[in-house]
């Protein structure tokens, strides 16, 4: 059984990294909810925009939450401390492809039937994340990901190990509303230009979006418990 917890582990922890460190790469892109859906705009009080990380964010606090199910607080903060540091690793990475020249002829047969067309400058603009973005992006992610280690756990010993779509989602729910302003507040108002109202109006979309997304995800965190929990003990079971 312990091969197969530190196999399960191993996979938990690489959805977890790959999907936090996608959403840190493509956070970078605010959309508008209302073309998604084939609203025009101005129809709406108030505007539906969101972060593109935010759409498979919910993949990694499913995840944390699994993780801490099974490993504990010290499972979610090890896999959350290296995730951290392979962040940075990838944000000097990117930061560095941006320095290099660029070769003329990858520049001319990318330049667009206009002829105007700076892929250089394209590429730099979409990956070369300022400082505050990464120091936004790193430092909601850890308070994040070990506040809802913590809350986890403290609904979990006093439910006594029941109610797992409490600590699952009550966990989710808070951790996340923290994380959805800080980054933004730290990445485009300590940092950038946006106004606070844009940084609330944003915010709160990505909010409400992870909380909807998180009750919608309670039955696939049972579905998981249960198939985790065949892998993990059915030896014993056999036996029994």
């Amino acid at each position: 059984m312990q091969k197969r917890k530190d196999t399960l582990y191993l996979i938990l922890a690489s959805v977890f990294l790959c999907n936090a460190l996608l959403a840190e790469i493509i956070g970078v892109k605010i959309f508008s909810g209302e073309k998604l859906i084939g609203l025009p705009n101005g129809i709406l009080p108030f505007s539906i925009t969101y972060t593109a990380g935010v759409i498979i964010w919910p993949v990694v606090f499913v995840t944390s939450d699994i993780i801490n199910e099974y490993y504990g607080q010290k499972g979610v903060r090890k896999i959350s401390y290296l995730t951290s540091i392979l962040i940075c690793y990838s944000f000097i990475g990117i930061y560095s492809a941006t320095l290099l020249p660029p070769a003329d002829f990858w520049l001319d047969v990318n330049k667009g039937k206009d002829g105007l067309f700076d892929i250089n400058f394209a590429f730099s603009s979409i990956f070369r994340q300022g400082l505050g973005i990464i120091i936004g992006s790193i430092t909601a992610f850890l308070i994040g990901q070990l506040l809802d280690a913590y809350i986890f756990h403290k609904l979990k010993t006093i439910t006594q190990n029941k109610k797992l779509w409490l600590r699952a989602t009550g966990s989710t729910v808070i951790s996340q509303l923290v994380d959805s302003f800080v980054v933004l507040y730290i990445a485009f108002y300590v940092f950038g230009n946006w106004s606070i109202e844009q940084i609330v109006q944003v915010a709160l979309n990505n909010y409400i979006y992870k909380f909807v997304v998180a009750i919608a995800l309670t039955p696939v965190i049972y579905l998981a418990h249960k198939l985790i929990d065949k892998y993990l003990f059915q030896d014993l079971k056999a036996s029994n």
